[in-house]
């Protein structure tokens, strides 16, 4: 006896077990493969959601363009599926989304590729010497496990400031150096 579909059936008299079991199996790849087949084109494109950047905390959907700092924005989707701002050609005119800076940690944010300029948050020391983050624009990275942080780009001048604004210089001194540590 064999089950198929929740009822037993009986093994023809001469058959072999290896063989029928086989044939049963063979049966149930045909219905699987049929019905998986069915709803393939329905099913797929209702399950993939679609790529979202952020920006300042705002979302934005995929292929939608932005002009920060100087430079055109488009959110697309990384080569792993998850959303990534590529940087295009230089804009003149203000900006279309806020830029507080990279004042924070990104998470939540703002999603990899995004730039802002930096701020005292991407201070650091080179033995006694206090280098502030103001001097740079930095641009959201991920790493292999998918945590996002800031990570220098390019120098500040490369940043187009709205008028009325600029660089966030620090309120941090060298005196806060220690062989390096930023205390």
């Amino acid at each position: 006896m064999f089950t198929m579909s929740g009822r037993e059936t009986a093994l023809p008299t001469g058959t072999d077990r290896s063989t029928s079991k086989a044939k049963a199996m063979a049966m149930l790849a045909i219905t699987v493969v049929t019905a998986g087949g069915i709803g393939v084109g329905a099913g797929t494109a209702a399950a993939e959601p679609a790529v979202s950047c952020r920006w300042a905390g705002d979302a934005y959907t995929q292929g939608t363009a932005v002009n920060a700092g100087g430079w055109n924005f488009t959110c697309r989707s990384d080569r792993f599926g998850g959303p990534n701002w590529v940087r295009g050609h230089a804009v003149n005119g203000h900006s279309t989304v806020h830029n507080p800076g990279a004042s924070t940690n990104p998470t939540g944010l703002f999603s990899p590729g995004a730039r802002q300029p930096g701020t005292s948050y991407n201070d650091y020391c080179v033995g006694s010497q206090l280098i502030e983050g103001a001097e740079d624009v930095y641009q959201v990275v991920a790493d292999r496990n998918g945590a996002v942080y800031w990570k220098a780009a390019e120098s500040i001048d490369m940043w187009t400031f709205d008028g009325g604004t600029g660089p966030q210089r620090s309120w941090r001194s060298a005196s806060l150096c220690n062989d390096g540590n930023l205390t």
